[in-house]
């Protein structure tokens, strides 16, 4: 069996680095060929899709990236994509992340998409704001749709820090969020693969009201429970995912989903856990392609 991995070529990351040669070792060990390429190895001509650069036959593609065109590309030429672009597109913007996790009745903090603007307009009226804040009181989270690593996640204590916020990010895909303040810090990451959670940490940050590990929180091993790897299992079929980083938030009424990421970074928590998820992705792939077959 012949795969292809594509990373993204104009951005680099020591994570990035470990989970690539994880997944490398795993197929070699599994008989795989995988291949390492980026997204500029691939440029097509429309009408058509025709490559303008060589290609080489795959049985499928690891799509390590959020080039969700180049991915679209891809599956019009005949490639198993995993995870599909339709999918990626879904995780990498938030808004539309939530529209479709509400459209299956999943729970999450109350959110409210935020109407679009134009950058050069700006927000000069804001009743959209106050009548989200009457509802949702402050603080409030403001998410831009599109981010990692909770770079994009601000906390707005009153409707001035709100709308700086909304104001600086105008022009953006935005959401405003109920602020779930009894797990402030701390959420739960699920590694689901094949609607099977692979690999579980819980994160806290005494320190920021995110808990992801770059914003300076911490990771220790989590054993879930059957409602939180059913929640998560749901969210992925819904968002038609083979493989995801869920994170859950623990509200006061049971659990609640947070975030879904297509693309998740698995290397810290494979050492963390000991668990293989490189293996794990890359035997459910070659299962969906037997099966297929």
């Amino acid at each position: 069996m012949k795969g292809i991995l594509i990373i993204n070529a104009f951005w680099k990351s020591a994570s990035m680095q470990e989970m690539e040669a994880l997944l490398c070792t795993a197929a070699k060990g599994m008989g795989i060929h995988l291949s390492v390429c980026t997204n500029q190895d691939f440029l097509f001509s429309m009408p058509g899709h025709q490559p303008i650069l060589p290609m080489e036959e795959a049985d499928f593609i690891l799509f390590w990236d959020k080039d969700i065109r180049l991915a679209a590309q891809l599956e019009a030429r005949g490639y198993k994509v995993f995870n599909s672009a339709r999918s990626i597109a879904l995780c990498d913007d938030k808004t539309l992340t939530h529209l479709a996790l509400a459209q299956s009745g999943l729970p999450m903090p109350e959110t409210i998409l935020c109407p679009s603007t134009f950058p050069a307009a700006g927000y000069p009226q804001i009743d959209f704001l106050r009548h989200a804040a009457a509802h949702l009181s402050y603080p409030l989270v403001i998410k831009e749709g599109c981010g990692s690593f909770g770079q994009q996640v601000h906390l707005a204590r009153d409707e001035k820090q709100a709308l700086e916020i909304l104001q600086s990010k105008a022009g953006s895909s935005l959401l405003v969020q109920k602020f779930i303040g009894e797990c402030a810090g701390r959420d739960i990451r699920l590694y689901m693969v094949g609607g099977k959670c692979i690999a579980a940490m819980e994160r806290r940050n005494p320190s920021d009201f995110r808990a992801n590990i770059q914003n300076g929180g911490s990771a220790f091993p989590y054993t879930p429970g059957t409602e939180e790897i059913a929640l998560a299992a749901r969210a992925c079929d819904a968002l038609g995912l083979a493989f995801a980083g869920v994170d859950i938030l623990h509200g006061k009424h049971g659990p609640l989903l947070c975030e879904v990421n297509s693309n998740a970074h698995f290397s810290a928590l494979a050492a963390l856990t000991h668990r293989d998820v490189a293996g794990a992705i890359l035997s459910y792939i070659q299962e969906a392609l037997c099966g297929a077959g």
